[in-house]
This record gives structure tokens, C-alpha cells and sequence, in this order.
């Protein structure tokens, strides 16, 4: 499997009075405009992805929304375990018993992500700090089914050097 984890782009700063839910919180308009041309930046790395997983929090859905938009992926596909205070684990069990696809994007926060990451790369969620800025992308390939501790770090890319292949 080709794995692309993708953190949300710059969403709105916490405000219980706006959002009280703070799963509601939505991108920033700068967020959006920032992330179209990173997704484009990602479309020519990556032409296509089979699935589109997302967190449901809103600024992750509409960084995955853009992605469908701008880099031609697939609609994104709500997935409960990729959101912000789940266990990385559960992400990892939801990529082994959620999908068949050979390329598979995840969209999400952190440190959620690099917690994910390194479960993936080393079997332990705390051995790799990952830097993942708001809007970056990493890429990890498994030479067979996804396991922790199976994985390979293909690239990670910041944001702004994904806004560059544009």
C-alpha cells in the first residue's frame, strides 16, 4: 500500500464562543487559498489516489474537500478513527480492516498524524517526531499488508514546498 497522510490546513484559531464544538472548527479563507496550491503541488506528485479517508472535523473534511477540488482525488470518505484524540492505533485498524485500496490518502491533525506516522515507521507512536505544518504531506509504502513498524518514509513535505510544484 502507498499511504499519503495529510495534516488539515490552517483552520480558524479555538473559539468556544464561535465554536463550541471544536470539531466544528472550519480553515481560515487564507487556510483554503494556501491549500489549493498545495493540493495542485500534490496532484503533480501524485496524480491519483484510490480513497480519500478524512477525519469528520470540519477543517480536516474541507482540506480533504480541496484535495477532491484540486489535486482530482477521490471524494474523501469520513473515518471516526483518524480524529483528533483517537489513538493512532485505531487509524492503523482502520487501514487494515477498512480498505483494500493501493493508494490510500488519510487527512487529519496532530499530532494525531505523526504519532500515526511513527507507529507505522518504528511500531512505537513516541520513537520519531515527525514535523507536520498545517497543510504538509508525508508519504510511507508497505511492501505488504499495513503493520506497524512496517513502514517506509518515502517523503515529507512541508507546505510550502508543495505550494512550489504548483
Amino acid at each position: 500500500m502507498d499511504l499519503y497522510i495529510v495534516r488539515h490546513a490552517i483552520a480558524e484559531d479555538r473559539d468556544p464562543q464561535a465554536w463550541p464544538d471544536d470539531s466544528e472548527r472550519p480553515l481560515t479563507d487564507e487556510g483554503r487559498k494556501r491549500f489549493r496550491k498545495a493540493a495542485r503541488g500534490l496532484r503533480s506528485l501524485v496524480p491519483t489516489v484510490d480513497l480519500v479517508l478524512s477525519s469528520p472535523f470540519t477543517r480536516a473534511w474541507q482540506t480533504a474537500e480541496l484535495l477532491q477540488k484540486y489535486a482530482h482525488w477521490p471524494a474523501p470518505t469520513s473515518c471516526e478513527e483518524l480524529a483528533s484524540g483517537r489513538a493512532p492505533e485505531d487509524a492503523v485498524r482502520a487501514l487494515q480492516e477498512g480498505t483494500s485500496a493501493e493508494r490510500v490518502a488519510v487527512v487529519g491533525h496532530e499530532p494525531h498524524l505523526h504519532y500515526l506516522a511513527s507507529l507505522l515507521l518504528t511500531g512505537d507512536p513516541e520513537r520519531v517526531k515527525l514535523q507536520l505544518r498545517k497543510g504538509a504531506a508525508a508519504y510511507v509504502t508497505f511492501a505488504g499488508r499495513v503493520q506497524p513498524g512496517e513502514a517506509t518514509l518515502q517523503w515529507l513535505l512541508q507546505p510550502r514546498v508543495l505550494r512550489a510544484l504548483d
